[in-house]
């Protein structure tokens, strides 16, 4: 199947329900594509010679189960999160073209104070008024901001009791939150058991060393591939430990003097909270939340 992460999701769970086996393809190479066309039966007959040709082995995610669930809450808090950054930047906007008076009174306060501040006013009804107008417009602002946080802290409680339920030593790990936590376990899905071995989480995740070596220089490099946000979390994770952790600062140490550059250490950095994930996500990952195994 192709496409069982959007438009295939529903398909792929009626096909598991009934003990038949899916195998996640990617689509057409457009090199190939090119060269015979496209068309349904066209990209059928591609999709099955892959998977007969051993190019295509990929389980597919499970998406009936706690991750999924997961999934969708961060979603939610995503979207929210965006929408009060883009609220609290147009409060901004406003107090720098806001009238003298109104400016001079906002324009030092911190976010939290100026929020309050705003969403308790009382700006009056002169809509006419530029300066009642924009007062109007900065308390709706507000509030709009007030409501938002309640929404990211509610789906943030959610998040927490899922995870703590779903991958009970995850949160337990040094650096690894709510959001970080989420994200790996949505890159994982509701079936860690589909990834071969510690080594392939870690090549999905963007972490694997790349080979780079040229002549007498042996070395590798980053990994731009891979889920990109998971890469993310655990970049997230190695600058709490580098902040907060003797050993990860021993480390770093040690490395900087050995000439390790700072994005080589990065990398190593990943790959080890990678493989500390792994363990975490495969052994510790809750029966009583576990959907079926694919057939």
């Amino acid at each position: 199947m192709e496409g069982t992460g959007s438009f295939g999701a529903e398909l792929g769970r009626h096909l598991r329900a009934n003990q038949i086996a899916v195998v996640e393809v990617d689509r057409p190479d457009r090199r190939a594509r090119r060269a015979s066309g496209k068309s349904d039966s066209i990209d059928a007959y591609a999709a099955a010679t892959a998977v007969l040709a051993g190019r295509a082995t990929g389980t597919p995610k499970n998406r009936d189960g706690a991750v999924e669930a997961i999934r969708g809450l961060r979603v939610v808090r995503a979207s929210a999160v965006k929408s009060r950054t883009q609220t609290i930047n147009q409060i901004k906007s406003l107090i720098i073209t806001a009238p003298a008076a109104v400016r001079e009174a906002l324009r030092s306060l911190a976010t939290p104070e100026l929020v309050r501040r705003l969403a308790a006013s009382r700006p009056g009804d002169e809509l006419a008024d530029p300066g009642t107008a924009v007062k109007i417009a900065l308390k709706r602002l507000a509030k709009r901001y007030l409501h938002l946080s309640e929404e990211i802290a509610d789906a943030d409680a959610d998040l927490r009791v899922l995870i703590s339920r779903t991958a009970p030593g995850l949160l337990a790990l040094l650096g690894v939150g709510t959001e970080t936590a989420g994200q790996l376990l949505v890159t994982a899905g509701d079936n860690p058991d589909r990834l071969a071995s510690e080594a392939s989480f870690a090549h999905l995740c963007a972490a694997a060393p790349v080979p780079a070596s040229s002549g007498r220089t042996d070395r590798h490099r980053l990994n731009r591939g891979g889920d990109r946000q998971a890469n993310r979390a655990l970049h997230t994770i190695v600058l709490v430990r580098m902040r907060h952790d003797p050993r990860t600062r021993n480390y770093v140490a040690r490395r900087t003097l050995e000439g390790l550059k700072t994005k080589d250490i990065f990398r190593c950095l990943k790959r080890f909270v990678a493989r500390e994930v792994y363990r975490h996500l495969t052994s510790g990952f809750s029966d009583a939340i576990r959907p079926s195994a694919t057939a």
